[in-house]
């Protein structure tokens, strides 16, 4: 026996499953963006995936950028985000002739999350190993995410 499922309602469930996790990425201060690839003034960009992982000392970032060399990513920290950024250009071998399929990414990709308050900005550290960036985010102990006031 088949189980059949129309597509009216796997959008439903896919837009429910969607909204899920913008609520997770919400809580985590993680901006969400869609994966693939888009077209803006006709330049192609695309969005590279990433986990955040956080521990009592830090946040751990890893974003997955296969065929980026480290000459190629650009990680600053503005206006409270960590931004990372680059551009992939496809290879120029492939320039006469026709591609029949093009499944790997090019162009511009940008990904930025805001940081929390608590994040020692001045001693961040980045590695690239195996298409995969990895950020450390210390946690500045000084700093906290609230105070007690008294009332006089």
């Amino acid at each position: 026996m088949s189980f059949y499922w129309p597509d009216y309602q796997l959008g439903n469930f896919e837009n429910s499953v969607s909204r899920l996790f913008d609520d997770f990425f919400k809580d985590l201060n993680v901006e969400r963006q869609s994966r693939g690839t888009t077209k803006r003034n006709d330049r192609t960009s695309w969005v590279p995936p990433l986990d955040v992982h956080e521990n009592e000392k830090e946040f751990v970032v890893n974003a997955e950028l296969p065929g980026v060399t480290k000459e190629q990513i650009n990680l600053d920290v503005r206006e409270n985000a960590l931004v990372i950024s680059g551009e992939t250009k496809k290879d120029e071998k492939y320039k006469e002739g026709n591609t029949h399929i093009q499944e790997r990414r090019y162009g511009s990709f940008t990904r930025s999350i805001t940081l929390p308050r608590n994040i020692k900005t001045s001693d961040i550290t980045a590695k690239f190993e195996h298409g995969i960036l990895e950020i450390n985010l210390p946690k500045d102990e000084s700093k906290t995410s609230g105070r007690k006031i008294d009332i006089q």
